[in-house]
């Protein structure tokens, strides 16, 4: 891919928009759904739980969390109208269970002790002031609740041409060193590998990744 292509999809990975980003986010969820599965597992979602998803994409795998156990609520966000937009699209038959909120990238706009559960995939390279974006997301979670971080390490990353284009990166030890500058006190590191097609060249590549549980 040429450099000017490769700056269109950095910037799709991180806001898609249009038709673009809507192929963008077809391919973000084929070739993220392990990653996700991973994250949804790692959760243990329990009857009556209430979850919030940080960069939802085009939500195609709501309706598998939500058959995950009874009376849940899902309430997926993002900062891409894009994706809010396909998001409502592709889960019509959810509406009782799923909502999806926009905003602007910083501010969780939800009262504090809101959910039970929170994940969030592939996203946090483009969090502009990571430790505040933590305690926003420890403000939202009840007392009892999980988080699950889930990003590709560094090392896998810097390998992938389009990430030098406004992504920053973590390995687990400098992911964890940030968790703990935030008000969060537990957390457990998993790191995990699977084969997947490259976003860029379409190529199978093993990609190495973290998951992160953390508690208060």
């Amino acid at each position: 891919m040429e450099e000017k292509d490769l700056k269109i999809l950095a910037q799709n990975l991180a806001n898609p928009e249009g038709e673009t980003g809507l192929k963008v986010a077809e391919m973000m969820n084929a070739t993220n759904i392990g990653m996700t599965v991973e994250s949804i597992q790692t959760l243990l979602i329990e009857d009556g739980e209430s979850i919030l998803e940080i960069g939802h994409g085009n939500a195609a795998h709501v309706k598998s969390i939500l058959n995950l156990a009874k009376d849940l609520k899902y309430t997926g966000i993002d900062i891409s109208q894009t994706m809010h937009n396909e998001a409502q699209r592709l889960n019509t038959e959810f509406k009782n269970q799923a909502e999806f909120v926009l905003y602007e990238g910083t501010k969780l706009p939800f009262e504090d002790q809101t959910f039970d559960k929170i994940f969030t995939v592939n996203t946090v390279y483009f969090w502009e002031n990571p430790v505040e974006y933590l305690n926003e997301i420890y403000r939202i979670l009840k007392d009892s609740g999980t988080f699950v971080l889930t990003f590709g390490q560094r090392d896998f990353m810097e390998t992938l041409p389009f990430t030098q284009y406004d992504f920053k990166l973590y390995n687990s030890d400098e992911m964890e060193e940030t968790v703990s500058k935030s008000h969060f006190k537990r957390m457990k590191i998993s790191e995990k590998e699977e084969q997947v097609k490259s976003k860029a060249g379409g190529e199978t590549v093993t990609r190495l990744y973290t998951v992160l549980t953390i508690k208060k």
